[in-house]
């Protein structure tokens, strides 16, 4: 990002002033930044209207009294262009832009033209929800959102923006920075973003959804910046699947990329790879609340023999250490606890001295130092609302415990059993008091785990130099491989690949006999990324008319699946024997 772009960045991040440009959308976006708290001057822009959410619309951009340190734009396509063009003469910060019709529908020149417009300004989009500050309360953000700070969080950079909205609605008392939802990543990528919040102190962590990222060395060095400034960074990759990498090639226009690459680039950077959103939240709250601990012993305590159980039977599977107590110690910790308890870790430390603080919180405090701890977890599943009676005693209990882990310095969370047995006063109760409030115990346990494993890489990390990444070939447009020429290649290398050829429809049978039945079928056209779902596959076909009768029937299930990709180019191939075994 050139020096003029950051500052620009940090003018659509924390706006003075907010220009909205559209129509319905921008209403929407209009309501939202004044439901978010933003105090700056806001401004609407509308030829055909007279007013967009209470604000009076002139007719154009030039019109606008002064360059806006920010813009929400949502136009139809054709309009983009001559918008950014304007608004990077006058002056303007950065753009949000929601208007879709760009990459992800395959019109790459018009999202090359948006780029040309850009200018030095800085563009979030196209095809993109927008930005919440959660910190100063600005929002350029396409739908209606929850979520709150407060006054540090995560920054959650996503390349999908229900995504990203789902993020701000969960009810789990995530606290948040920033959210962007990075759309298509013409002008700003995820690269960007990483490099910008790893400056800022209020974000204690950053979390990335990713679909493919576009430019490997700059993720590279904007994730050991994290690291080195002690910021994790938490990152949910999807499309590793045939459909979801499908998908994702028309979401946003990105190109996934193999699972395993992702995977190694994560280990060599300390990015905390995980697989699902539960995890990706509870992973960000965690080190939000409570940071990473020096390693993996854990103190565990629960009010049930059965739960002691489920944190012991998963901590082994993921590589946590729930350590014996020292011999020395347990009869100290046996006089605290009542006949019935049985000194352990975890510990069931049973109902007789339940709710009762004063006595839980020596047994916490002596069991916490009698295992060696690096972090704490106390597991209690809050009543419902109109049953809660004895929510008191929980508080007592979760008091206690947090009193005895933050005198010895230990990251602590309250995890309940189920995630939804943590109400939202609980929740906000335990962040205020420092304690991670927690939802799922499979959730928790892996949140710890892999903080620890962080802070074991970023001292790993900083004590050696990474070899270099080799240099990224020269890439011009995207294009897609088909099947034949990608074949061709891999003959090349010295793979071996099935016998064929790439013919047009009259010549197939004659090719067909010459290679020998039974053979595979499938339709050539850079516009089929996946054939399958085409119907421009067809597989054992044993004599002329087989093949014939594919062909046609495979031109009509193109037709019908996306007109533009029918061709008259089709690799005819041997079919592989089955294996032996």
């Amino acid at each position: 990002m050139t020096p003029e772009r950051r500052a620009n960045f940090q003018r659509l991040l924390r706006p003075r002033h907010i220009a909205f440009i559209g129509g319905r959308d921008a209403t929407i976006a209009i309501n939202e930044a004044r439901r978010r708290g933003f105090q700056g001057q806001m401004w609407a822009v509308n030829p055909k209207r007279a007013e967009l959410g209470g604000l009076p619309c002139v007719a154009s951009i030039s019109d606008l009294s002064e360059a806006p340190d920010a813009v929400y734009l949502a136009i139809p396509a054709g309009g983009v262009v001559a918008a950014l063009q304007t608004l990077a003469q006058m002056g303007a910060g950065g753009v949000v832009c929601f208007s879709a019709g760009f990459k992800e529908t395959g019109d790459a020149l018009a999202e090359q033209a948006l780029v040309n417009a850009t200018g030095d300004m800085a563009l979030i989009g196209p095809n993109c929800y927008g930005l919440i500050n959660y910190i100063d309360n600005a929002a350029l953000w396409s739908f209606e959102h929850g979520g709150w700070s407060p006054g540090y969080g995560a920054a959650i950079i996503t390349q999908s923006g229900m995504f990203s909205s789902d993020i701000t609605m969960s009810q789990r008392s995530l606290p948040l920075a920033y959210m962007v939802s990075a759309g298509n990543q013409a002008v700003l990528g995820q690269e960007d973003f990483l490099d910008v919040f790893a400056d800022d102190p209020a974000v204690r962590a950053i979390g990335l959804h990713i679909e493919g990222l576009q430019d490997i060395p700059r993720f590279e060095r904007a994730a050991l910046k994290a690291q080195s400034k002690g910021i994790p960074v938490v990152a949910l990759k999807t499309g590793s699947s045939e459909i979801g990498s499908a998908l994702t090639v028309s979401h946003t226009g990105s190109l996934s990329g193999a699972a395993e690459l992702y995977e190694a680039l994560f280990a060599r950077t300390g990015v905390i790879s995980v697989t699902n959103p539960s995890q990706f939240i509870e992973t960000l709250k965690y080190l939000c609340v409570v940071g990473a601990p020096k390693g993996v012993r854990v103190a565990g305590f629960t009010c049930s023999g059965g739960g002691a159980t489920m944190l012991a039977d998963y901590a082994e599977k993921i590589g946590l250490v729930f350590p014996p107590v020292a011999p020395a110690d347990e009869s100290a910790l046996k006089a605290l606890l009542p006949e019935i308890a049985t000194v352990s870790n975890p510990l069931d430390y049973t109902t007789p001295i339940w709710g009762q603080g004063d006595m839980t919180y020596p047994v916490f405090a002596k069991a916490m130092a009698a295992v060696d701890a690096d972090a704490a977890v106390l597991v209690q599943d809050y009543p419902a609302a109109g049953l809660d009676a004895s929510k008191g005693y929980y508080q007592q209990d979760a008091a206690a415990f947090g009193r005895a882990a933050n005198e010895q310095g230990l990251p602590a969370a309250i995890c309940a059993t189920l995630p939804e047995n943590l109400d939202l006063e609980t929740r906000q109760l335990l962040i205020a008091e420092g304690l991670a409030p927690m939802q799922g115990i499979h959730e928790t346990l892996n949140a710890i785990g892999q903080a620890a494993t962080w802070a074991q890489t970023r001292a790993r990390i900083s004590l050696r130099m990474l070899a270099p990444l080799l240099p990224a070939g020269q890439v011009g447009a995207l294009e897609m491989f088909t099947e034949d020429k990608g074949k061709d290649w891999l003959a090349k290398q010295g793979v071996a690949v099935p016998q064929g050829r790439v013919a047009t429809a009259e010549q197939l049978g004659d090719i067909a006999r010459e290679i020998g039945f039974p053979v595979a079928l499938k339709m050539m056209s850079p516009l089929l990324a996946h054939k399958t779902e085409a119907g421009a596959v067809a597989l054992n076909l044993n004599d002329d008319a087989e093949v014939s009768k594919a062909a046609v029937q495979m031109r009509a299930d193109v037709t019908d699946y996306k007109p533009a990709a029918v061709s008259d180019r089709f690799l005819i191939e041997t079919m592989s024997p089955p294996p032996l075994a």
